[in-house]
């Protein structure tokens, strides 16, 4: 591959739109390989990410980077002799504190995994990755058992919209959103989620960006789940500006650079994506 940038993404992946938008503040051209994700994924991803296998994967120079927040840092150290100001603070405190907020985004709480029973032999039940029934949760819903074995199977969600593999604080919260239409569990959710996004907005304060004034690491690891609002607001039926307002003022002054709203999903194309997904769960 040469000297080449190589992107192997989805566009739905809240993940991926972090490297896309980190490539586009840094002005760096690259080729994009769209995966069928999570349908199929190409003989690339495999060698390339052959331990997670999962996106997003930069390939530079033909050597592969992994996981978006650790692909963004290394953006930012190979192509910081650009015009573009650095998206991590140059000041140790301020790069701690930045990374300390990144890692709460995508801190991961024990995977729930959607799971559909399967009877053993003999007679044993258990679950799509074969772990016995004590593995799971006493829960069930149309969707199948909710799985707490913390392996990979499947749909690998974190990549996309949470879950699958260990979800973040965030986007796992979201991800329990949109597949609990009502009840409790739902109810569950939002709190989680918006307990999350309040926390951000109370580190946001009344600065333009997390890192002040500058657009930088934070609002890159945290914007992309704006893309995602739309359908966790229509599959809860409720309003996030409701209860974090200065969070959403924050998202549309980021939607306002074009390095941002070029790199995220369409909301609608979201939720459409994830009415899909539903049906394919068995979640009505």
């Amino acid at each position: 591959m040469g000297d080449e940038v190589v992107l192997v993404d989805a566009y739905f992946s809240m993940f991926g739109m972090r490297v896309r938008m980190a490539l586009a503040e840094k002005g760096v051209e690259y080729e994009s390989r769209e995966e069928d994700f999570p349908a199929n994924k190409s003989a690339l991803l495999l060698e390339m990410n052959p331990v997670q296998k999962k996106i997003p994967v930069l390939i530079h120079k033909g050597k592969p980077i992994c996981e978006s927040l650790i692909i963004v840092e290394y953006i930012d150290d190979v192509w910081k002799d650009n015009k573009s100001p650095l998206l991590l603070p140059s000041d140790p405190y301020k790069r701690a504190q930045a990374r300390f907020w990144t890692d709460f985004i995508d801190k991961k709480p024990p995977s729930l995994q959607i799971c559909r029973p399967q009877v053993g032999e003999t007679g044993e039940t258990f679950c799509r990755w074969g772990k016995r029934r004590n593995h799971l949760t006493s829960g069930e819903s149309r969707a199948g058992l909710i799985c707490r074995c913390g392996e990979a199977g499947g749909a690998s969600m974190e990549s996309l919209g949470g879950g699958g593999c260990g979800g973040s604080a965030v986007s796992e919260s979201g991800r329990r959103i949109w597949l609990n239409n009502k009840g409790d569990e739902l109810e569950a959710a939002k709190k989680d989620f918006l307990e999350a996004l309040t926390l951000l907005e109370g580190e946001l304060g009344n600065k333009p960006y997390f890192g002040g004034d500058n657009f930088g690491f934070l609002d890159v690891a945290l914007i992309t789940f704006y893309s995602w609002f739309h359908t966790y607001e229509s599959c809860g039926n409720f309003s996030i500006e409701e209860h974090c307002p200065k969070l959403i003022a924050w998202a549309k002054r980021c939607m306002e650079k074009d390095s941002v709203s070029k790199s995220l999903a369409d909301p609608n194309k979201v939720y459409d994506f994830v009415i899909l997904l539903k049906k394919k769960f068995g979640v009505e």
